[in-house]
């Protein structure tokens, strides 16, 4: 395996950045100050002209500052297993995964080698690279589609902050029994069920605000039930599947919320649709996953 995973960013600095130090400046692009500080532990961190600078130095237009970012181990105790993978996108700051069903996002109790970290794991294990395992946004193990793997640690700082601005956009597909009203807004605040570590509930008291927006795609009267787009302005934890219970159109297949497995063996959610600009180029990416199998039930005539 390769020792050392690494990337370059050089920047000109312009007249409207010059006079701000260095770690000002990189502030303003998005490195943490605990990625700075990594930055400072390196000797060819944070250069100029080939020659390590502090990060007080104050920046005079024209100059042209050149961070390298370097990864010389794995993420530790995230065993490689020989999992299916599927890539939707990739380059050197970020990997866009279809999830599939049945995967959980990260190791835990009971889910050592079967998880997304495991399978990235075995991808990079295979291109003979060092892998840092950094998802930026999260799915339940029975929700599928998309989401984001950040390769080095600049882009998961930067789209970490877009998650909290607001400014990576998703939208889902859904399977929600009966007849879904053609549109509508959902605002009602969730929070954890008294007694359980995971079960959510809508509590109007305690919850935290939690805003999703749905459309109604279709209604199957054999199935009696229907395809329903969603859009979320929060992200609490089982948001869709705990606001689809709350209007009286649960997801079949929900283990936690709606336990009927005559149509699917899981939620029937999947992320469908991820907009974004792209960390480091800024370039606008759209990326779209198609319905899965076990979900195009809904479409049938």
């Amino acid at each position: 395996m390769n020792s050392v995973y690494s990337r370059r960013f050089t920047y000109t600095i312009s007249e409207q950045d010059a006079g701000q130090t260095a770690e000002q400046f990189l502030r303003s692009q998005g490195y943490s100050k605990n990625l700075i500080v990594q930055l400072r532990k390196n000797p060819m961190g944070i250069t100029m002209d080939g020659e390590l600078i502090y990060t007080t130095r104050r920046l005079l237009k024209g100059d042209r500052l050149s961070i390298l970012l370097t990864e010389e181990e794995s993420s530790a105790n995230i065993v490689p297993s020989a999992m299916p993978l599927d890539v939707v996108y990739e380059d050197g700051d970020i990997l866009i995964i279809n999830k599939a069903a049945g995967v959980p996002i990260h190791p835990s109790q009971g889910n050592f080698s079967n998880t997304l970290a495991n399978a990235a794991a075995w991808y990079f294990q295979q291109k003979q690279e060092p892998f840092i395992y950094r998802a930026v946004n999260r799915l339940d193990r029975d929700t599928t589609g998309l989401l984001i793997l950040a390769r080095h640690s600049l882009a998961a700082c930067i789209l970490s902050e877009m998650v909290a601005r607001r400014e990576i956009h998703r939208e889902y597909l859904a399977v929600a029994e009966g007849r879904v009203p053609d549109a509508g807004t959902i605002s009602a605040p969730i929070a954890r069920v008294d007694g359980s570590t995971i079960e959510r509930c809508v509590d109007f008291e305690t919850g935290e605000a939690a805003v999703t927006h749905y459309r109604c795609l279709r209604y199957n009267a054999t199935y009696d039930c229907s395809l329903v787009s969603l859009r979320l302005e929060t992200g609490r934890t089982h948001q869709i599947r705990v606001h689809m219970k709350y209007i009286g159109h649960p997801l079949p297949g929900d283990f936690l919320y709606n336990p009927d497995y005559r149509l699917i063996g899981r939620q029937a959610l999947h992320s469908c649709r991820l907009s974004f600009l792209h960390p480091i180029t800024k370039k606008e990416l759209h990326f779209e996953a198609p319905l899965p199998d076990d979900m195009k039930f809904v479409t049938e005539t």
